[in-house]
């Protein structure tokens, strides 16, 4: 058997339709069916059911087809061994991605892939930062950048850089919060991301240890839309420092003086494919885009004072 066979049947197997899998394989519909017709008569058994509404998969077929996805998946990855020896890396990569392009210096990232790897098919998934941790430790993300704690056996990262946020409320608001005591900032309302973010956890530990939790009026997904909502007016929120910054210096928000919340930045993927050509790759760009040399301490921030402090 040939492996464009066995392509082409787990092909079939995933479309269960013949027309939408030529297709898919660039080939003629007749051309297909002969190739399934051959496998199934090497194999001596039926993979497919032709039905009216397409092509279902036999008992046989289904047993069979876990067993070919082995063979294509083992023969991808000598090819991509075999590149990997002559300095080239052939993959697929999805990477999650968070809400400041800039800031995780994404440009630059895939800018340096495309260089140093240009066979290497980066798909970007825009993610919250605590689904982009799930995603990576459950599989279905190769690696992603992430806001928070890491502290997961299954989750590896490169320590990017540490990241401050300050508490920022309207500009109309100074008077309110000047003096304000956390339970009179808590009380004010407040936009908030969802509870599966770290932007969400850093919001609960800043006010935690004084027995208090914001009131919630706005839930937003994206740091753009949330400045953009305590500019307009609509409640505090947490803001990363050199954003809350800028926006206090043009008088668009003012600024509590007794919080501030710090997390870090990181790059994580799955720790047992720590050895993996691709995840390699992938981590050899981050280190060369953060200028991430060995022993080299991440960049710090600096931070105007504030005397209440949250770790993420």
């Amino acid at each position: 058997m040939e492996l464009y066979q066995l392509r082409s049947f787990a092909v079939v197997a995933e479309v269960r339709h013949l027309t939408r899998a030529a297709e898919k394989l660039h080939i003629s519909q007749p051309a297909l069916s002969a190739q399934i017709k051959a496998l199934e008569d090497e194999l001596e058994v039926p993979l497919f059911e032709r039905t009216s509404s397409g092509m279902v998969l036999t008992a046989a077929g289904q047993r069979l087809l876990a067993e070919a996805e082995k063979v294509l998946f083992a023969a991808q990855a000598l090819r991509t061994e075999a590149r990997a020896l002559k300095g080239e890396v052939d993959g697929h990569a999805a990477v999650g991605t968070l809400s400041d392009p800039a800031f995780i210096r994404l440009g630059e990232f895939l800018s340096v892939t495309v260089d140093r790897h240009p066979l290497l098919q980066l798909e970007l998934h825009h993610e919250i930062s605590g689904a982009a941790f799930e995603k990576v430790r459950d599989g279905q993300l190769d690696a992603a950048f992430y806001y928070g704690a890491l502290a997961h056996p299954a989750v590896a990262g490169l320590e990017l850089r540490p990241v401050t946020y300050l508490v920022a409320a309207p500009a109309a608001w100074r008077d309110r919060v000047a003096d304000a005591t956390s339970a009179e900032i808590a009380a004010l309302p407040w936009i908030l991301t969802p509870s599966i973010s770290s932007h969400n956890r850093l919001v609960g530990d800043l006010f935690h240890e004084h027995g208090v939790e914001p009131t919630k009026v706005v839930e937003a997904d994206q740091e753009s839309v949330i400045s953009s909502l305590v500019v307009s007016g609509v409640g505090l929120s947490l803001m990363r420092e050199d954003v809350a910054l800028a926006k206090e210096a043009a008088g668009e928000v003012c600024l509590w003086e007794k919080g501030r919340a710090t997390t870090t930045l990181w790059f994580i993927y799955p720790q047992e494919r720590a050895d993996d050509l691709v995840i390699r790759a992938l981590l050899d760009v981050i280190r060369e885009t953060w200028d991430l040399r060995e022993g080299r301490v991440p960049p710090r921030v600096k931070a105007r004072g504030r005397k209440l402090e949250a770790s993420g």
